[in-house]
Formats: structure tokens, C-alpha cells, sequence
């Protein structure tokens, strides 16, 4: 809990001393936290009665170790108080000393259905002194005890460079197999210590599917989360068009295995009774170009499951419980597919692989018409002194507009073979060669964040992110729409736009390119003080040396430091119809980048920094 004695005014508090960071009854599990705030620069802040170091400007990011529950932090500056009492949790408990299973220890903790002869496995926490076992229908099952758990660290750890194993206390662990059908009940676990014995159910039951009796699921979303496990702990794969069918093949709580390996949330499918397996052949495929894009089309008997996977020059899509008996295939010459290969590479499964005419990927589509599979791949834009027949006029006519949303509200490093004066020059050349270089290209800007309760992350005077990432978003906006880019902004005001629609809002524009522009924050445990610059962030491949280009061009154009480049599963980043890339540009939290945030001087170098790389990347994809 964090409790303010005196309070001050939250932006550029230029008499007082404000802290910004951490926010009221502030709970957290990290070992250490650190203090964001500022103070006149004259004179000196005290926090528990030794001074801080502070930036030229007065602001401070100290971070703090914490002891497990109750943590005060007075900070003194002249007579102004402030008083801070941050809890920190206890992510681990020690195992029970007496008779007794650990609090919510025993595994599974929820209802699950398997195949016949597949593993089961229980867990719970106990004494180390204690025999345990469990009973599942005439079975008894020993728990043998593992005296240390590692016990991985969260994916965010990676951004303050703590990414590394944890010893955890240990657990009394077991598995077994059956061949029995049905519902096996509960299991029960047992304990034995001392000479005395103590028993209690699971939290869910057993259920052993039959093989020849297994229901269907249908997706009812437009696009499935798939998932590698059941829980949204899980990596996602490719998402499942509307009306995908596969066999279910296990349950778990509220998700389902779909028979090729996916489990989905029983809330996006539908499950149908027993009947016949949802199976496919497919012969005959065609492609066909329809605007912008080539459409594949593969006709089947069944939606059934897909995958995606993309190269540098190739686009693999892969489908699921289906069987060719394919002996011609129509693909005319195309602006984007210089050959189709395929290969039933197991009973089944089906890989398709689209040679490609470049390495930079625009853009996919998936959507099932009936039982026939769309692929939809959008072709290189014309853009940029490259115009298609007709679309500079259009382009022109529409390149100052922007639409608001709506209102319910592999990994190949690219290499730069030019040094920044270079990129800057050569740039110059092509504006000036052509001022509207950006003709016919279509982009799309998020400003992160928005409204009065998403504020995003705060700098030390409580300026917030989403303030910033507004203004220096209109700047890029003005700067490309100059070059001749239609641009289009998911907010231009100081509202709330859920992820979702700003999501949807890529898919309905279908822009040459996205770009979310964010300003940066580390979670509890890591370094305010000592970590800033610029990072982007990237999840489809076609993605990736947009995130990298942009990184490197700004970093090198502006000599900022760099915070790296990341593949990481963010709603902005996911978009499959665009190179979609999230751009972090400074950290809000460190004292001396603030300043730089902040400067408006420095506001207009950056946004015309991101116009120039757009520019001089779009101009690289045309080689």
C-alpha cells in the first residue's frame, strides 16, 4: 500500500516534491521497487534519510530491495514529506510442516478428459516427510517427491535482463495411464505421515474418452486463438478461420484439444455430437488475382484445421486431417508467387509452399467460404514513384484523410549496408528527386494508450505517455502526409480506443504499413535509472525488418541508445494484413531520456527520424 502524506500537482511540479510512481496501494511481487519523481533541482531528496542522485532537472528513479510484506519509504525534500508503504507479495509458500496438502497444491485443479492410455499426472505440495499417493478408480497411484521445482521466470523478465531459473520449493509428483472409458470420478489424494493418514478429493474429475465416440468442435469466432496448452499461459499458433472443424481430442476446464494439437476456449467453438471425423481430400486449386491481393483457393469437403508459416522468400500454409488427390494446379504468372510446391509430407497433412518474387512480405488473409479455404496474399504496393495505372489520382485525393475508430470504443537480422549519413543522404536525394515519394502508400498510426483511465506509463512530473505518444504521432502524420502517404490515425484526440478496435481498424484499411508508437516503462524489478532507448517489437515475419530498419534508423539517425529489437505477442503486433511493428520510443521513467521525450525540438527530429526511415525502407523493399 502506498500512502501519500503530502500530495502535489501532477505535471512539471516545479515548487514541490511528487512522487509519480508507485501508484496508490501499490502491491508487487518483484524484490525491489523503484521511486519515480521529481523535486526542484536545487537542493537535495532524501529517502530514508540518504540523498538520491536526480537528474539535472530534479528528477529521480532510485530503486529500492523489498522485504517480504510491509516496506516505508520516507522521502524528504526541505519540509515537503512524502510517506510510501509498498507490500510486497510472497510468490512461493513453504510446504505444510504438519499433516496437511498445501493450500490449492493438488493437481489437476480442474475437470479433465483424455484418450485412452494417455499420461495423467497429479502433483501436490506436502512435507517433505510424508508418503503420498492418489487413487483414480482402481488404481493407486505413488507420488514420488522432487525436492526442488525449477520454476521459470515470467516472460517479462527478458526486459530487465533477469531471465533465468529459480529454484522453488519441492512437490510430490506421479503419473499413470489407463485403458478404462468413462467418467473415473475424482481422484483422491492421500497423505501418510507419522503413522497417521489423511485423504482428500481432487478439484475435478477424470473423464477417459472413447476413441470411436468423440465429439466435434466448429470455431464460432472469426479467427480461434489456438493455443499450445490450455490456458492463456500458452503460446499462440495460427489463428482458426471461422468454421474450422476438428475432432476433440481432451478437455481441461474451460478448453478443448482439437485433434491436430491446438487447444482453443470452449467459448469459440461449438460442439457437435458424435459423428463422422471431420476429414477432407482436395484436388484441384486455383489462383486468381483480385485487386490488391491473389486468392487461392483450395475447395474441400470440410473447413479444416491450418497453419502458417513465413520465410524469407517462402509462405507455407499447411492443412490439417486432409489427403490429396491433387494432379493440377492453375497459377498464372503473378506479382507476388513465383512457384507453388507441394507435399503430403504425413498421412493427413498437407504442406503447401508458395515461392515468393521478394523477401518482404505485405500481407495475408485466411477465411473459409463454405468449405472452401481463401488465402488471400496482398501484393507489393505501387507506391512510392512506383504507381499502378489509375491509383496516383486516387491516392492524391485521399492522402490528407483520416477515420476515426469506431465509437463503442527466421529470425535474419537485416543488415544495413549503409552508415546513417548515408540513409540520410540517399533520402534526401529520393525526396528530392520525387516530393511526394509516399505516393499511392497507405499507413497506419496508433497513438498508444488514451482517455482518463489508460494513461499509460508517466514520466516523473506524472506526465503521461499517452500525451506524447498523441502529439509525436500527428507530427509523423503531418511529415508522411507531406511526402504524399495517406495516413490514417486510430485516435486524434484524448479518448479511449480498445485494442480491439484499433485492431480492427488495420483490417478494414489494409495500410501499406502500421506502426504503433508507445513511450517505455519496466516492470518493478527493473532499473529506471539506468535503462533507456529505442526498441521495436515484431510478431509476423513479414514484420520483422520493418522493426529492425526502423530501430536501427532512429537509433543511429537521432544517436539514441538502443533497448533492442523483440518478437513479442502484442494485439498491435499480431495483424496479419500488414507489416504491423510497435515502436517503444524512450523510457518515460528514466530521468534524463524524460527530458528528451519532453523537448519539443527533439519532438519534431524524431517524427521526421520515423517519416525518413518509412521512407528509405519502403524504398529498399523495391530492389
Amino acid at each position: 500500500m502506498v500512502a501519500c502524506v503530502i500530495t502535489t500537482a501532477p505535471v512539471h511540479a516545479a515548487q514541490s516534491l511528487y512522487v509519480s510512481y508507485p501508484p496508490p496501494n501499490h502491491q508487487t511481487v518483484a524484490d525491489r521497487i523503484f521511486l519515480i519523481g521529481t523535486a526542484p533541482s536545487s537542493g537535495t531528496v532524501l529517502v530514508n534519510g540518504r540523498a538520491i542522485v536526480r537528474s539535472k532537472a530534479g528528477h529521480f528513479a532510485p530503486s529500492f530491495p523489498l522485504q517480504v510484506g510491509a516496506n516505508r519509504f520516507d522521502l524528504r525534500y526541505g519540509k515537503q514529506t512524502v510517506t510510501l508503504n509498498v507490500t510486497r507479495l510472497a510468490i512461493t509458500s513453504e510446504p505444510p510442516t504438519g499433516l496437511a496438502f498445501g493450500k490449492d497444491s493438488l493437481s489437476p485443479s480442474v475437470a479433465i478428459a483424455r484418450l485412452p492410455n494417455e499420461l495423467l499426472c497429479f502433483a501436490a505440495i506436502a512435507s517433505p516427510k510424508a508418503a503420498a499417493s492418489v487413487k483414480l478408480a482402481d488404481q493407486t497411484i505413488p507420488l514420488v517427491l522432487r525436492p526442488q521445482a525449477i520454476e521459470l521466470p515470467g516472460n517479462a523478465a527478458v526486459l530487465t535482463q533477469q531471465n533465468q531459473p529459480a529454484i522453488a520449493p519441492g512437490r510430490f509428483e506421479g503419473c499413470a495411464r489407463t485403458v478404462l472409458l468413462g467418467d473415473l470420478g475424482k481422484p483422491e489424494f492421500q497423505l501418510t505421515q507419522d503413522g497417521q493418514t489423511i485423504k482428500q478429493s481432487g478439484f475435478g474429475s477424470i473423464n477417459i474418452l472413447s476413441p470411436t465416440r468423440l465429439e466435434t468442435a466448429v470455431v464460432t469466432v472469426e479467427a480461434g486463438t489456438a493455443r499450445t496448452g490450455p490456458s492463456t499461459d500458452y503460446s499462440r499458433l495460427t489463428p482458426l478461420p471461422k468454421g474450422t472443424q476438428a475432432l476433440v481430442t481432451g478437455y481441461e476446464g474451460e478448453w478443448v484439444r482439437l485433434d491436430y494439437g491446438a487447444w482453443l476456449k470452449r467459448s469459440e467453438v461449438q460442439i457437435l455430437p458424435t459423428g463422422a471425423p471431420p476429414t477432407s481430400l482436395i484436388r484441384s486449386i486455383k489462383a486468381r488475382q483480385t485487386g490488391d491481393w491473389t486468392e487461392v483457393v483450395f475447395p474441400l469437403q470440410v473447413p479444416v484445421p491450418v497453419s502458417v508459416q513465413q520465410g524469407d522468400r517462402t509462405f507455407t500454409l499447411t492443412l490439417y486431417n486432409t489427403t490429396a488427390q491433387t494432379d493440377i494446379i492453375r497459377l498464372d504468372d503473378d506479382p507476388l508467387i513465383e512457384r507453388l510446391d507441394w507435399q503430403q509430407i504425413a498421412p493427413g497433412q498437407i504442406q503447401y509452399t508458395f515461392n515468393l518474387k521478394s523477401t518482404q512480405q505485405w500481407g495475408y488473409k485466411l477465411r473459409y467460404e463454405g468449405t472452401t479455404l481463401i488465402l488471400s496474399l496482398k501484393h507489393p504496393p505501387s507506391g512510392g514513384g512506383v504507381r499502378a495505372e489509375g491509383r496516383g489520382q486516387r491516392a492524391e485525393s485521399e492522402k490528407a484523410l483520416t477515420i476515426k475508430p469506431p465509437s463503442a470504443t527466421t529470425l535474419k537480422v537485416l543488415q544495413l549496408t549503409t552508415n546513417n549519413q548515408q540513409l540520410t543522404t540517399n533520402n534526401q536525394q529520393l525526396t528530392t528527386a520525387n516530393p511526394t515519394p509516399l505516393s499511392g502508400i497507405k499507413i497506419l498510426l496508433d497513438p498508444g494508450h488514451g482517455g482518463a483511465e489508460d494513461l499509460g506509463s508517466r514520466g516523473p512530473t506524472g506526465y503521461p505517455e499517452k500525451s506524447v505518444a498523441l502529439l509525436i504521432s500527428k507530427l509523423v502524420r503531418d511529415r508522411l502526409q507531406q511526402r504524399g502517404a495517406t495516413v490514417f490515425l486510430t485516435r486524434e484526440a484524448d479518448v479511449d480506443v480498445p485494442l480491439q478496435d484499433r485492431v480492427a481498424l488495420i483490417e478494414k484499411v489494409q495500410p501499406t504499413l502500421a506502426l504503433s508508437l508507445h513511450y517505455n516503462a519496466l516492470p518493478d524489478d527493473g532499473d529506471a535509472m539506468k535503462t533507456k532507448g529505442v526498441s521495436a517489437f515484431w510478431y509476423n515475419t513479414q514484420a520483422h525488418s520493418l522493426a529492425v530498419f526502423l530501430h536501427n534508423y532512429l537509433t543511429r539517425t537521432l544517436k539514441r541508445s538502443s533497448y533492442g529489437v523483440f518478437w513479442d505477442n502484442l494485439a498491435l503486433t499480431r495483424p496479419t494484413t500488414t507489416p504491423s511493428v510497435l515502436l517503444e520510443l524512450g523510457f518515460m521513467i528514466n530521468p534524463d531520456e524524460f527530458e528528451w521525450i519532453t523537448n519539443p525540438r527533439e519532438q519534431q527530429r524524431l517524427a521526421t527520424a520515423i517519416a525518413d526511415g518509412i521512407t528509405a525502407w519502403l524504398k529498399t523493399t523495391q530492389r
